[in-house]
């Protein structure tokens, strides 16, 4: 296969064949571990990324693992899994953001070729975006956070994108499925340019396990079958919630985070979500939902500061 990006970066692949190596990212010193599998056969171009976020190990491992056992054998078309993509904030043990910019990665898509480095980092994996039939992008239970397992699909770049989107995003098998109207955000990025995709959540407070991966691989797995790349049988067997959209509640203080719910419970308009106090035990601020939904997930550290995600709803 012949990308630009991959050309330069000595990935280019002929049928048949799996190549290791690094996308360099240019203006900088970080360099992308990537792996492209080249099927035997003709079909879709791939693009599957993990660690956006530095510290979601889940994802990270699912990806490498994922990488190291696809066969071109197996498949038809091009995978080209980036394993992870955010190499600074992976070795720095970092929470959301980057070490060289303090940017939080995943807000800049679709990045900038002069910007600063996370700029760069997200300009780079845009390039691949805009060049890939479907884009995957694993995420799942930062240092600070716990999480129930699901799915976010963009609806920004239209009902037919969203539709295929949505569709490829029920096969992950996890619990929900969420639509998004941000802007912002690799998915985001992704269908600006017309390319479907979604982002999967797995995982608990920056620990990972080997049954969490699997269940990973699994999904990830079932949506290459669909997407008629690889030739196994679907087994997703897991019920489904279609969600609307996601209500994202952030700090308005900086101090400690005292949380009243647990992920997966059912919450009703106006009921008390927690509240944020001072290193005195006196109360800033007070958070309550403002719609019926479900804990899809919630910030576990006591540390907080201002603008940080407290918890987010699902919302149908």
């Amino acid at each position: 296969m012949s990308l630009q990006l991959l050309t330069t970066n000595n990935l280019d692949t002929s049928p048949g064949e799996k190549k290791r190596g690094y996308i360099h990212v240019v203006g900088t010193e970080v360099k992308m571990p990537t792996t492209v599998i080249h099927g035997n056969k003709e079909g879709k171009t791939i693009l599957i990324t993990g660690g956006v976020h530095g510290g979601e190990y889940p994802c990270i491992e699912t990806a490498i693992q994922l990488a190291r056992y696809l066969e071109p054998s197996e498949i038809k078309g091009t995978l080209i899994i980036i394993h992870p993509v955010n190499v600074p904030a992976f070795l720095a043990k970092l929470q959301y953001y980057g070490p060289y910019d303090g940017k939080n990665l995943n807000r800049v898509f679709p990045g900038q070729a002069l910007g600063t480095v996370s700029d760069r980092i997200a300009y780079t994996v845009n390039q691949l975006q805009q060049e890939a039939d479907f884009f995957i992008d694993l995420h799942g239970g930062d240092i600070h956070e716990g999480l129930v397992p699901f799915v976010i699909y963009s609806k920004i770049g239209g009902d037919d994108l969203a539709n295929v989107s949505a569709e490829a995003a029920k096969k992950v098998g996890f619990p929900y499925v969420v639509g998004s109207i941000s802007e912002g955000g690799s998915i985001a990025g992704a269908a600006k340019v017309g390319t479907p995709g979604f982002l999967a959540e797995l995982g608990q407070c920056g620990r990972w396990t080997q049954v969490e991966v699997d269940h990973y691989i699994k999904g990830i797995k079932n949506v290459l079958v669909h997407l008629e790349v690889l030739d196994q049988k679907l087994e997703v067997d897991e019920p489904l919630h279609m969600l609307d959209r996601m209500a994202v509640y952030k700090a308005e203080h900086e101090g400690c985070w005292y949380p009243e719910h647990g992920l997966n419970e059912q919450l009703e308009k106006g009921d008390k979500l927690g509240e944020i106090r001072d290193f005195f035990g006196n109360t800033l601020s007070e958070y309550y939902a403002e719609e019926d939904g479900i804990v899809l997930y919630v910030v576990t550290s006591l540390a907080i500061t201002v603008g940080d995600p407290l918890i987010a709803l699902g919302v149908s």
